[in-house]
């Protein structure tokens, strides 16, 4: 028996092979079985993060079924449920010896882009001894280097998460979800009943309504677009700025969970409408920083030492 838990890459490799038969299993089954795969002991097994809130074997083998997912070698067919895809059965038996974060990286762009911190594609060399995260820094960076870098990846997997389950839900809950999202940002003096969604029939294009005084006599008007990945251009544009003459307003809000093309941001450039354009990685962080659809798992207080307290003058 081993008292040291494995680093989450090498759970990448067992992880496929316990679900190679194709089959859906239960995350919670895969924990049990991956610690007896690597014959971990009761204390090992007993390890906990330095939170204290999970089980450190747990979390491993949770950020290795993450990963795998972003490289597309496992999908998620249910809450709490993985299962091998295609190119997970392919890798296993095209690729001998260990599966690590350098290949899932040249294996899949979608993964790279996904790995980098910064978003740009470019992301440091992986760690292979390093606890899990999106992110290894290089061995020289900072422990407070390290730390910023490690917050950024796991904020950029909790808005990857966000999106496709914005995507995979209706478009009555985008459209409430928006409203959710202003409200909490501060428009409608922050309270829930100054927004609105619009009935889906009738509407006039308009998806909801954010009343900024008790009488609506100045409101602002959301356009809400649930794509998958088609870039809204310059004629939704058009049609959004239509149905907002009939109110009399000039200004409103369009959001998508896709992008925008450039035709559609050249158009509102040449217009005397002042319309906010908020594409799907926008909408995500705003969710983020204001508290919408996540919830805060942990906290940490980073101090330094006040030197004032040290070097003041005694009184």
């Amino acid at each position: 028996m081993t008292d040291t838990v494995p680093d989450f890459q090498t759970f990448f490799r067992p992880l496929l092979e316990a679900i190679s038969n194709g089959e859906t299993f239960h995350v919670r089954d895969l924990y049990e079985s991956l610690a007896d795969h690597f014959d971990l002991s009761d204390a090992a097994r007993q390890e906990q993060i330095p939170s204290g809130k999970q089980l450190t074997y747990h979390n491993r083998i949770a950020w290795s079924k993450t990963y795998l997912k972003k490289a597309g070698l496992v999908e998620q067919p249910a809450r709490g449920y993985v299962k091998i895809t295609k190119k997970g059965k392919s890798v296993l038996s095209s690729v001998k010896g260990r599966l690590d974060v350098k290949f899932l990286s040249g294996y899949s762009d979608e993964f790279k882009a996904f790995h980098s911190v910064d978003g740009n594609g470019e992301s440091s060399e992986a760690d292979t001894t390093s606890t899990p995260s999106f992110f290894a820094p290089a061995e020289q960076d900072t422990p407070e280097i390290r730390l910023a870098s490690a917050y950024k990846s796991i904020r950029k997997a909790v808005a990857d998460e966000l999106l496709e389950k914005i995507k995979a839900n209706t478009f009555q809950f985008f459209e409430q979800l928006v409203v959710d999202l202003l409200i909490a940002m501060g428009y409608g003096g922050a309270k829930a009943e100054n927004g609105m969604v619009t009935q889906a029939t009738g509407d006039g294009g308009i998806d909801g309504v954010i009343n900024q005084d008790k009488l609506g006599l100045d409101s602002i008007y959301i356009q809400a677009k649930r794509y998958e990945t088609t870039a809204i251009g310059r004629p939704e544009i058009q049609r959004f700025i239509g149905a907002l003459a009939p109110h009399g307003v000039r200004k409103g809000i369009f959001i998508t969970t896709s992008t925008f093309a450039s035709t559609a941001r050249d158009y509102l450039d040449r217009i005397d409408y002042r319309i906010v354009l908020i594409d799907g990685n926008e909408l995500t962080q705003l969710m983020i920083d204001y508290n919408v659809g996540v919830s805060i798992r942990e906290t940490y207080h980073v101090k330094r030492v006040d030197t004032d307290y040290f070097e003041g003058d005694v009184v």
